[in-house]
């Protein structure tokens, strides 16, 4: 599904001062038996493999103290390892605080699709695991292939365009500038046959400018989203077309493997949030036998095609919008925008339905205000995302719906810039330290943020999507009865989908006879991955355990209490097992 999926950096961000880690080498273990109707031969155990395999990390200060960085090369096609193409994955590690004492490495992935781990580990994420499992493991992530600092990575609009595009008007303007008097009744001409374009070239950009429905009923509405969709998947197509193939989550869970053989481990230890699931859902049915233990936490169910997807995460939004109505009183106080539910979801709907006719108004220096304001899916999404982390957003959420409503969005408008800020503040390749030891190391400038492009490019690859535009009218209905707005806004999202390079994978039940107990952790409310959603996948994991959170938000390890902490800490350091129906 096309709405970001994924999992916030932790909020500490100071960086706990570690001891230096042992350099370890690689160490591929034994053959995986073959367990399954899908389950192939050892990779390690194939030539035009082994040099992957057999790789050495090498461990060098991040720019951010405390920390160590490394790169992972993988093949781009496993299908044809041997051809030369290759990604370059970012690495980082917090070594164990106590390390007379170190099990191994313990991998984890922060969410997305398109959240770079290692960006997320230097910027804190490490205090996010409990203090029993920071002692014992030296906790790893990488930026998967294609995301943040990969080489190469994706995008779909490249920062250079604009740039070309204005050396190219100057260079224009200049041989204007030179052209003889002679040519000027010729250059009139031209000028007229230019407005001529010109004008039917603003009509154009003043059709796919308007105002974007949250249900589009119409065929105009229809017709102008399919339209815009298909531009998307284009752009993302020239700028990026050689790797779209090979980004998807079946080929990332093999480069996790290849990153255990590298970090020296016979086992995986691994952690996934969000998306995270997904990764480690593939990588247990492709190595069974290489888990030792793994958590996932808010689970992504591999079962649903594309329209049980939205409907299933656009029921989950709809619910949290529902419980912020009811309880911000106990959250955020005097600043809910309303003495009662009825009066929050009043205007929630209010300001949707304001925003379809006309943006919001927006100070001159938002990020909105080069579009003439927030229309109606920024301010969809605006409030959808502040349903992550209840306890520090809602606050701010509630103020900016307020001043909204009393003709003012700058603030919602602001809400996500704010969380990007303090990416592009304290994540890979923006701080002056790591901009210069990478040129001392030659390495490439990692691109600007990507996330974007990676959530739809995996999204899109992962799930088969139908390529005739019928199905995804056919599913506004269902959505709009299911979750209102956020169903059919999520049904529009996936429209990009139609347009994109189809991947292998299908919607199917886990296959992973051999694996270890996995302990899958759902929130009750959970507003990207519903509860239910765990509770599917704890079932069909063999051995699967659940345990439920009982709160708000997304994901509950590292924000859902001692309880939590305890628990999955436990099962981590001594696969202690959690019991059915346990709760915290």
């Amino acid at each position: 599904m096309n709405r970001a999926v994924r999992r916030r950096p932790a909020l500490a961000t100071t960086a706990l001062a570690l001891l230096c880690a042992l350099s370890l080498t690689a160490c591929t273990g034994g053959p995986v038996p073959a367990t399954g109707k899908a389950r192939a031969a050892d990779p390690a155990s194939r030539p035009d493999l082994k040099a992957f395999y057999g790789q050495r990390l090498h461990w060098t200060d991040c720019a951010t103290d405390g920390y160590e960085c490394a790169r992972l090369t993988v093949p781009r096609d496993y299908a044809r390892p041997g051809n030369g193409r290759t990604f370059v994955l970012p690495v980082a590690r917090a070594a164990a605080t106590g390390p007379a004492r170190r099990i191994g490495s313990l991998v984890y992935n922060p969410g997305g699709p398109g959240a770079g781990g290692a960006g997320s580990l230097e910027e804190g994420m490490d205090e996010s695991f409990g203090a029993a499992v920071r002692a014992r493991f030296d906790i790893v992530s990488f930026d998967p292939r294609g995301v943040g600092g990969s080489v190469p990575a994706l995008t779909c609009e490249p920062a250079e365009a604009e740039a070309e595009a204005e050396g190219a008007e100057a260079e224009g303007a200049e041989a204007e500038g030179a052209e003889a008097e002679g040519a000027e009744a010729e250059g009139a001409e031209a000028e007229g046959a230019e407005a001529e374009g010109a004008e039917a070239e603003e009509t154009s950009e003043e059709a796919s400018d308007a105002v974007a429905p949250l249900y589009p009923r119409t065929e105009a509405d229809r017709s102008a989203a399919a339209s815009g969709a298909r531009t998307a998947a284009e752009d993302c197509e020239e700028h990026s077309g050689p790797i779209l193939r090979h980004v998807g989550t079946e080929d990332a869970a093999r480069d996790l493997d290849v990153l255990r053989a590298a970090l020296g481990e016979r086992e995986l230890t691994y952690l996934g949030w969000s998306y995270g699931t997904s990764l480690g859902t593939s990588y247990a049915e492709q190595f069974p036998r290489r888990v030792r233990a793994m958590v996932l936490d808010g689970a992504i169910d591999p079962s649903l095609d594309w329209r049980q997807r939205v409907i299933s995460q656009s029921a989950g939004f709809r619910r949290s919008v529902d419980d912020y109505a009811e309880q911000c009183a106990e959250i955020a106080g005097d600043s809910c925008p309303g003495v009662s539910p009825q009066e929050i979801r009043a205007l929630i709907e209010r300001l949707y339905q304001r925003a379809e006719r006309e943006p919001l108004p927006v100070a001159e220096d938002s990020t909105y205000a080069e579009y003439g304001g927030m229309d109606a899916t920024a301010v969809l999404d605006a409030v959808s995302m502040a349903m992550y982390t209840p306890e520090d957003q809602w606050e701010s959420l509630s103020e900016a719906l307020r001043e909204a409503d009393q003709g003012d969005a700058t603030k919602l408008g602001a809400l996500d810039d704010a969380e990007e800020t303090e990416e592009e503040t304290e994540g890979p390749g923006t701080a002056e330290e790591e901009q210069k030891e990478q040129e001392e190391d030659e390495a490439p400038e990692p691109p600007a943020d990507n996330s974007g492009a990676a959530l739809t490019a995996v999204n899109c690859l992962d799930v088969p999507h139908p390529r005739s535009l019928r199905p995804y009218w056919d599913a506004l209905a269902p959505a709009d009865r299911a979750a209102g707005v956020y169903g059919t806004a999520g049904v529009t999202a996936e429209l990009t989908c139609r347009d994109w390079p189809s991947g292998g994978r299908s919607p199917h039940r886990v296959d992973a006879e051999g694996v270890p107990p996995v302990l899958v952790v759902g929130t009750t409310g959970d507003p990207a991955t519903p509860y239910e959603e765990s509770v599917s996948l704890a079932e069909q994991f063999p051995q699967g355990m659940l345990l439920t959170y009982e709160g708000l938000g997304h994901t509950a390890y590292g924000r859902g209490g001692a309880c939590v902490t305890a628990k999955v800490d436990a099962y981590l350091v001594k696969r202690e097992r959690v019991r059915p129906g346990a709760t915290c």
